[in-house]
């Protein structure tokens, strides 16, 4: 690494683009386009120790990798970081294709600009993220101090020493070194208080379609936030511990930590003031991997949204066995008309094989206090290919679902994601994975699941793939979609159940050839 560059900026941070081939058709009109929000909390936590930043939405303004090249050869950062995180834990690993040819055409034409990639993904695979995408330096954690660190090591130094850069791992004479890790971010009002919204183009981002189904022509404008980090559960499926739990050990505490901060409900609700009067947002994500957790938060936020009389429509990540009446109807008071559960499946084997433990009458309290009492919308996330699934347990949570008939339902497929112990299981046991990062999306052409311990993983995409086709198009639920949001609505289900996905190995099994 050299630094004959003469800066013009201290910190540049890119979103990566490719949503094209993570989502293929889905990505013109139904997916949302969302804020980059950890680029937008990295900028605020650099700012406020003293440094120029910007931000390079690639995603959303559909920019190629050689554009954005010449955007950072222009703008002349001392650092360029290209921020791989995604809008949720298993997002990240989708977005490394994209972040691997961005990087490598930075380094092809700029050689002498340092270059830096962080998130999930990356920390869960540290060296290999170093060595695929040819970057200068990759982060083993979540990534603020690692990048606060080495911005002073890169301008105190024509040579600088790397080795104190915390969470920093890079080469150095052909050998990949490892730093010890940053710790976690603990005062989150104080030095991470809200995303860098005036770093962003806040005009072209996106609601999913099914979150403005009381409005589908005003999808726009958008805005996403956090009002906690990290979770307290450890479920065997889900990665986003990764980034954490160097931060974890780094502090002395251990691998089941709880990671889970908050923002204050003051700090919280000054994001979605800035969003609704300065950007005229109604539509927003509360983007934590739980918002419903800790009964206090919630409450605090929501009585402060109360004084405020916002026209918002705000969803939410709930667990079914949290939560309570008072609490929901408070929720739904102040515009959260979406609460997204993680049902994952109808059998209570497979659930407990992977640590998702909750009771069949913990379902049906939560969704009739969340849907019945409160009168909130219900998205319902269901998991097929758990390492216990079979044809059987599979038809177990499509039937759970026809019986739910939720709002709305994203049918997910189990993947190993780098990060989670299913990834883990998935190395020990030799288990045919993906053949690149593409392959973990769940809309990808090349999309391949994980086997199951009874079935293969191209089994359990055709059932998921049949399952969403059976869910959108049945009567019931079409009749609800229309009774509840008139036959515009019906009409756009069906226009969206009918948008075909290919699929690279159910093609190849459908014309014989061998997996």
């Amino acid at each position: 690494m050299a630094n004959s560059v003469k800066h013009g900026l201290d910190l540049l941070l890119i979103n990566p683009g490719g949503k094209e081939k993570v989502y293929q058709n889905l990505s013109n009109t139904l997916m949302a386009k969302e804020p980059p929000i950890w680029c937008g909390m990295i900028a605020t936590f650099i700012r406020n120790h003293g440094f120029s930043v910007a931000i390079l939405d690639a995603n959303v303004l559909d920019m190629p990798v050689i554009e954005v090249a010449r955007q950072v050869e222009t703008m002349r950062p001392l650092l360029t970081v290209v921020v791989v995180y995604g809008q949720n834990p298993s997002a990240s690993t989708m977005v490394m294709p994209a972040a691997i040819a961005l990087s490598q055409e930075i380094k092809a034409n700029l050689p002498d600009f340092s270059l830096l990639l962080l998130g999930g993904h990356v920390a869960a695979l540290p060296q290999q993220s170093l060595q695929e995408s040819g970057a200068d330096f990759v982060c083993d954690g979540e990534g603020p101090y690692t990048v606060l660190d080495l911005l002073h090591t890169l301008q105190a130094s024509l040579r600088p020493s790397l080795s104190k850069v915390r969470g920093l791992v890079y080469r150095h004479e052909g050998v990949t070194l490892r730093n010890r890790s940053a710790p976690l971010v603990t005062d989150l009002d104080g030095e991470m208080g809200g995303m860098a919204m005036d770093l962003l183009p806040m005009d072209r981002y996106r609601a999913h379609n099914w979150h403005c189904f009381d409005h589908l022509d005003q999808r726009q404008p958008y805005g996403s936030i956090y009002t906690s980090l990290g979770c307290p559960f450890h479920c065997h499926f889900c990665c986003i511990q990764a980034p954490f739990k160097p931060g974890q050990k780094e502090m002395g505490l251990s691998d089941k930590a709880n990671t889970y901060r908050t923002w204050s409900a003051e700090s919280v609700v000054r994001q979605i003031d800035i969003l609704v009067q300065q950007y005229g947002v109604k539509n927003i994500k509360f983007a934590d991997e739980l918002f419903v957790i800790k009964k206090s938060h919630v409450e605090a936020i929501c009585n402060l949204l109360l004084q405020r009389k916002y026209d918002l429509n705000i969803w939410a990540y709930a667990r079914v066995d949290r939560g309570s009446q008072e609490l929901f109807d408070k929720m739904k008071q102040v515009g959260i008309n979406w609460v997204c559960l993680g049902i994952e499946s109808g059998s209570k084997r497979v659930r407990d094989d992977v640590a998702k433990g909750f009771q069949e009458d913990d379902l049906v309290q939560a969704m009739d206090s969340i849907r019945n009492k409160a009168g909130i919308y219900v998205l319902g996330n269901y998991l097929f290919g758990l390492p216990e699934d079979d044809h059987a347990s599979m038809q177990e949570t499509l039937d759970l679902a026809m019986e739910l008939n939720c709002e709305f339902a994203n049918f997910y497929c189990a993947m190993s994601y780098p990060g989670s112990q299913l990834y883990d299981r998935a190395h020990k046991m030799g288990l045919r994975l993906p053949e690149s990062w593409s392959g973990y999306s769940q809309h990808a052409f090349d999309t391949l699941p994980l086997p199951t311990d009874h079935i293969s993983g191209v089994e359990v995409l055709r059932f998921r793939d049949q399952a969403f086709t059976t869910y959108f198009t049945s009567d019931r639920y079409l009749a609800m979609i229309e009774s509840t949001f008139g036959p515009t609505v019906r009409q756009h289900v069906l226009e969206m159940a009918s948008q075909p996905l290919p699929r690279q190995y159910l093609q190849e099994e459908d014309h014989g050839i061998p997996g």
